[in-house]
C-alpha cells in the first residue's frame, strides 16, 4: 500500500457545520482540525468558517510553528503584532514564529469568512525541492485505455 490518505472536508458551505478544535474545551463551530483526521508528520491544517461578527476571542503565538492562512471567501481582519490587516478571497498571510495573531470576520460581512490555516515546523524548506524525482515516460492514469 502507498503512503497516502484521503479525507473529505466538504464544500466551503459545509465548513460551518463542523464542530471541532485542538482540545474539546476550546472547540467551536466552524473549525475542523484536518491533521487530527489524517496521519500528519510535518504539516497541519485546519478548515475554518466564522459568521459575520465572530472572532477568535484570543491572541496566540508559536515558538516553532510557522502558519500560512489562505482566505477563500468572506471578509475579515487579522491582528498581527501591532498591525491590523484586511483579508478576503485570495489573501494569503504567512505568519512566522513569535508573531502574535488573532482574526475575525467583519460584522458588516455578507457571508462567512472561510480559510485554511496550514501549519508547519521543523527544518527550513529549500527554495527548490531537492528531494523530488520525475518520470516523464510514465503515462498518467487517466490516459491508460480501459
Amino acid at each position: 500500500m502507498s503512503d497516502y490518505e484521503i479525507t473529505e472536508i466538504g464544500g466551503l458551505d459545509a465548513w460551518r457545520e463542523h464542530f471541532g478544535g485542538f482540545v474539546p474545551a476550546r472547540s467551536r463551530d466552524g473549525r475542523r482540525v484536518v491533521d487530527h483526521e489524517l496521519t500528519m508528520q510535518f504539516i497541519g491544517m485546519t478548515a475554518n468558517a466564522l459568521a459575520p461578527g465572530e472572532e477568535a476571542g484570543y491572541w496566540h503565538t508559536h515558538t516553532h510553528v510557522e502558519e500560512l492562512y489562505v482566505f477563500l471567501e468572506g471578509r475579515g481582519q487579522m491582528g498581527l503584532d501591532d498591525d491590523l490587516v484586511d483579508v478576503g478571497p485570495g489573501s494569503v498571510v504567512r505568519v512566522g514564529q513569535n508573531v502574535w495573531r488573532t482574526w475575525r470576520a467583519v460584522p458588516e460581512g455578507t457571508g462567512e469568512l472561510r480559510w485554511l490555516c496550514i501549519r508547519a515546523g521543523g527544518e527550513a524548506l529549500p527554495h527548490l525541492p531537492d528531494d523530488a524525482s520525475r518520470d516523464t515516460d510514465r503515462p498518467p492514469p487517466w490516459s491508460t485505455p480501459a
